[in-house]
């Protein structure tokens, strides 16, 4: 399971792995009580189903499957030290950062801008979150049209300020640590270089920002 797989991708695995089908795996996933004691108010057992290599006997089931998942992240969540943390909030934090970058150098960066737009009671508008609420209305079409982004849903950080409800995948360790110690930095805006690189130009002002989109539409298109 690759870090930044959401529980859809994952049921397609656990298909094509022959453990079950997905709709099967789906919806078990979709019932959080394996986490309440962690996160009480966890909407499903997204973000808490640990990205990792896991050999498993073809019988296992989907219910023993997210049990196998989610007792992984407890064991990743106590040797990431978070401890004091809110584990929903910082699940959720390192969901949006996990896919956001694959730059692991750049993913403590990324939670330090999301930490810096809610503190200034900014909308995140990440892209990613877009994309999530349009599969949970089962209207993704592969590509955030303008009437995705104007969506009023409560995974939509275009259009509700804060952290959504929940998270939106399952991230690894590196997004995780980024969400408990993000990055100190007046950066309020980031946007991909366009270099093939899944690299980012991180900027102060939203000048600066649109100075880096219109060399990102550069790069995209040559």
């Amino acid at each position: 399971i690759p870090e930044g797989y959401n529980l859809y991708d994952i049921g397609t695995a656990v298909e094509q792995a022959g453990l079950g089908k997905a709709a099967d795996f789906i919806n078990e996933a979709k019932h959080p009580g394996l986490v309440k004691d962690l996160a009480p108010q966890a909407p499903s057992l997204e973000g808490f189903l640990f990205p990792s290599t896991y050999h498993v006997p073809r019988k296992i089931g989907v219910e023993a499957l997210c049990r196998l998942l989610t007792e992984q992240f407890r064991r990743e969540w106590k040797a990431a030290g978070g401890a004091q943390a809110d584990v929903l909030a910082t699940v959720t934090m390192a969901s949006l950062v996990e896919k956001e970058t694959g730059a692991e150098e750049e993913r403590p960066i990324v939670a330090g801008v999301y930490k810096n737009r809610l503190q200034k009671g900014m909308k995140l508008e990440a892209d990613p979150t877009t994309i999530y609420a349009a599969m949970l209305e089962g209207v993704w079409r592969g590509t955030i049209y303008k009437s995705d982004l104007q969506r009023t849903h409560p995974y939509n950080t275009y259009a509700v300020a804060g952290l959504p409800p929940g998270p939106i995948a399952n991230p690894g360790r590196a997004a995780l640590a980024a969400a408990l110690r993000p990055a100190t930095s007046d950066f309020l805006y980031f946007v991909a270089k366009g270099d093939g690189t899944r690299r980012h130009n991180f900027s102060k002002n939203y000048a600066d920002h649109q100075k880096a989109v219109v060399a990102w539409r550069k790069g995209r298109h040559g």
